[in-house]
């Protein structure tokens, strides 16, 4: 299988090629030629599959060319050895929790699995590669944790500076060795921009091996789509049609999910939830993509104002705002809204949310306003709640606990290099 650039710039290339470079020579983003339809019998025995199982009949038809079924099916039980469990909330409301991983975030999927086939990948390379990942919180800890002491590869993070949490602050910045920390003065947009310049860079390219581990990269992209088979494999039989709610910031996590989709999942409707950042349910209302500055907000993995993956829903979508609209529903919510959300849910169910799930949830809860009772809602819960302790105890006033997989951060020593906005200064880190 080949895999095309979104911007149609630049020629269609084989995996390899696509996640080493992570980025088109074009600036597009790749996407897979054909997305294949899985065949009857798999979703019959949905509910009899392991998640490695489930993951692997996914992944075969995009890799079977290039990595073969020994060394994908053991990738994939290393990768999946963490619960990601369906949980009843409400009736008719589930939450899936993803963040049962190392680092407590529904990153680690998409970040182990992209760590395992980069090293393969590249295992007869001579020249040490070179991970250029800009992180609004929860994609840099994740990839530092699946990268972190891998031969011949090293990890650059770019983080906002002062705009994510303390704990995820910690994860990011606490593990040396081949992970650098850059605090950069600027937004995750910025942090992203940098990091899209790095990589079309012709002389840092001439020069080194680069890639991404944001979800521009396909191989991020390719495992967020097992969960929502997961998902339904735990449900079996819903009581209705299945709407996915999910929060979102660069669109990674929703794309995985429109990829299940047309693979043949049985969904019916999947909601794009936001904070204040609402450029994706701005232009379903509107019929106008408007990216603009993100605003800082308490679910601040989704403060984002540029979505990378937009261009990837649309090359989904054909360009065509109509087709948008047909399958995908979005809202944004407010952080008075998302503070009530995690104290209401905590007093009435005894349920604990994250700011990003709570916003999640709320897209359910606003779906069914609209369209009346008889779905079965899945909302993505995609970080533990302790890793915004400070917003999560402020909503609930009362303290909260830190899980041990969390706690040992805050014994670590910071190590971060400040950064200037400015592209030269990342390129001359790179070059040397």
């Amino acid at each position: 299988m080949k895999f095309y650039s979104t911007n149609g710039q630049s020629p269609p290339v084989p995996l390899r090629q696509a996640v080493v470079q992570g980025l088109a020579p074009d600036g597009g983003l790749y996407l897979p030629e054909q997305i294949p339809q899985l065949p009857p019998a798999f979703f019959r025995q949905l509910g009899t599959q392991s998640l490695p199982d489930i993951a692997y009949a996914v992944a075969r038809p995009f890799l079977a060319e290039e990595v073969p079924p020994e060394v994908l099916r053991p990738l994939l039980e290393e990768v999946l050895d963490f619960p990601i469990p369906l949980v009843a909330v409400e009736e008719g409301i589930y939450s899936l929790e993803l963040y049962r991983g190392p680092t407590a975030a529904f990153k680690d999927v998409g970040a182990r699995f992209m760590a395992r086939l980069l090293a393969y990948l590249t295992r007869n390379e001579s020249r040490e590669l070179r991970i250029v990942v800009a992180t609004s919180g929860d994609t840099g800890s994740a990839v530092a944790a699946g990268f972190f002491g891998v031969p011949g590869i090293r990890v650059y993070l770019l983080y906002p500076k002062g705009k994510v949490s303390p704990l995820q602050q910690k994860q990011l910045t606490t593990w040396g060795g081949n992970i650098t920390a850059l605090e950069v003065e600027g937004t995750f947009d910025d942090c992203q921009q940098l990091a899209k310049l790095a990589l079309a860079d012709r002389e840092l390219n001439q020069r080194q091996l680069l890639s991404s581990a944001n979800s521009i990269n396909i191989a991020r992209l390719i495992p967020q789509s097992f969960y929502y088979f997961w998902a339904l494999a735990q449900l079996q039989q819903p009581a209705g049609p299945v709407v996915f709610s999910v929060p979102s910031g660069n669109f990674g996590n929703l794309t995985g999910g429109l990829m299940a989709a047309a693979m043949g999942l049985p969904v019916q409707r999947f909601i794009a939830a936001t904070n204040a950042n609402d450029i994706v349910p701005h232009y379903l209302r509107s019929g106008q993509y408007q990216p603009r500055p993100s605003v800082a907000t308490l679910s601040n993995a989704m403060d984002v104002g540029n979505p990378s993956n937009y261009a990837r829903l649309a090359a989904l979508y054909q360009h065509q705002h109509a087709r948008f609209c047909q399958q995908l529903s979005g809202y944004s919510f407010s952080d008075a809204e998302t503070r009530q959300a995690i104290r209401r849910l905590w007093e009435d169910r005894g349920y604990l949310l994250d700011p990003h799930g709570a916003i999640g949830y709320l897209g359910l809860k606003q779906y069914q306003a609209e369209q009346g009772p008889g779905h079965c809602g899945i909302f993505l819960e995609t970080a533990h709640p302790a890793k915004f302790r400070e917003v999560v105890e402020a909503a609930l006033d009362q303290p909260l606990a830190i899980p041990a997989q969390l706690a040992h951060y805050l014994q670590k020593a910071e190590q971060q290099l400040p950064m200037r906005n400015e592209f030269d200064s990342l390129k001359q880190l790179l070059l040397v």
